[in-house]
């Protein structure tokens, strides 16, 4: 059993020293942050399914933050109501009204000091902040001239391996998702599972046999089976050659955890029981999983994600790069994580940086280059992305007027 000693005082920053070495003679006072409700629908033939229901639209949140000095740092909120219980609606009016206020006329390089800030001002809303403090490594990067990863340490991987998802639908569709992905020349296969045990035995059996032996596969339960079904599902499935099994159980189970991790030849991967740093110090010390799902939106930033996979690799346990079907931004911030930390180790247990590949616009100048097999970072400064002004306003949600809030 771990003791609280195993693990760092994860009050501390554990923002590179080279970070704040590049920008210490930089001062950029926060002068407007600017928030842009956005309705992006998935491809239709890519719509997914999971045991929490159809993800069929994404309405997130870009936010602009900008500096006295000219320059903008990119952000983008994931915002999922059935994940964090946070809205596009309820993520820019907590900016408008609490975060914005805070943060205007602070040195945006600060990023540690402003994240603590942003952390008085509201509790909780991980997404929202992960939008605001990406934006501020944008900014940091840009005003290094450097890209995010180098202020992260630099490169320890030049590209991150990736899977695509097959929902929880029948097994036909099923199947005809897993064909699609396997001959555009994906390797890496992860199945939801959770809203029926039969019928998730049939839907990875069918993907299987459509796969072969050679291409690994994961499943993703989604808290969808009872802690019984779940050491039963895991007995069953092994015969199918599986790579992980993703939070097989509900968070409100994870004292079930242990047990069904020791019981199990499957690796299991937490994801829904991990959102905070106490959270991942928890499931560490208790071996309740042999990895974390990690990404900066579940966590509250970039920041964050560091610190959790500090505790995994403290552990002795790895991390894989998760997702809530990001847009362009946040995919970039993915993957600048992806690179830079030894602890996402996405060459044994493939990334979700896919997000893009589902929807019908990623809001970026330039694509990303995702897949098929493995995923790059851009190389410019801060995330490296650009945002489309045309596809912003195409997929703009006017239902309410969301108005920037500047220095007065």
């Amino acid at each position: 059993m771990f003791s609280e000693k195993t693990f760092p005082d994860h009050s501390a920053c554990v923002v590179p020293l080279l970070f704040q070495r590049v920008v210490k003679t930089v001062n950029m006072k926060i002068s407007r942050i600017e928030c842009i409700s956005v309705n992006v629908p998935l491809k239709p033939e890519l719509r997914t399914k999971t045991a929490h229901g159809e993800h069929v639209t994404s309405p997130y949140v870009i936010v602009r933050v900008h500096t006295d000095d000219g320059l903008c740092g990119l952000g983008e909120a994931t915002v999922a109501p059935r994940w964090s219980g946070e809205t596009s609606i309820g993520c820019v009016a907590a900016i408008n009204g609490l975060i914005a206020p805070a943060l205007i006329g602070e040195d945006a390089t600060q990023i540690t000091r402003l994240t603590a800030k942003m952390n008085r001002v509201i509790k909780l809303n991980p997404f929202m902040k992960s939008g605001i403090e990406m934006a501020l490594w944008d900014l940091a990067g840009k005003a290094a001239d450097v890209p995010v990863y180098q202020l992260l340490g630099g490169r320890v991987r030049d590209s991150v391996p990736i899977k695509m998802v097959v929902g929880a639908f029948d097994v036909e569709r099923s199947v005809a998702l897993a064909e699609r992905f396997l001959n555009d020349g994906v390797r890496c296969l992860k199945v939801k599972v959770g809203p029926n045990p039969e019928e998730d035995i049939e839907r990875v059996r069918a993907v299987r046999n459509c796969a072969g032996p050679e291409i690994p596969i994961g499943i993703d339960a989604n808290c969808g089976w009872s802690v019984t079904q779940a050491g039963q599902m895991l007995r069953r499935l092994a015969e199918f050659d599986i790579l992980f099994a993703e939070q097989p159980i509900p968070v409100e189970n994870l004292a079930d955890m242990p047990a069904l991790r020791r019981n199990s030849s499957i690796p299991i991967m937490a994801d829904e029981s991990v959102f905070t740093v106490h959270d991942a110090w928890q499931v560490a010390r208790s071996h309740a999983a042999d990895i974390l799902s990690v990404y900066p939106g579940k966590h509250g930033g970039i920041q964050a994600t560091l610190e959790i996979a500090n505790i995994a690799k403290a552990a002795g346990i790895v991390c894989s790069m998760g997702s809530n079907l990001e847009l362009g931004i946040a995919t970039a911030a993915m993957l600048h994580l992806g690179v830079a930390v030894p602890a996402i180790a996405s060459e044994l247990y493939p990334g979700d940086f896919i997000g893009p590949l589902y929807h019908e616009a990623d809001l970026l100048k330039k694509p990303l280059t995702l897949g098929p097999s493995a995923a790059l970072v851009p190389d410019g400064p801060g995330l490296g992305v650009e945002l489309d002004e045309v596809q912003l306003e195409r997929y703009r949600d006017n239902s309410t007027d969301f108005r920037a809030v500047s220095a007065s």
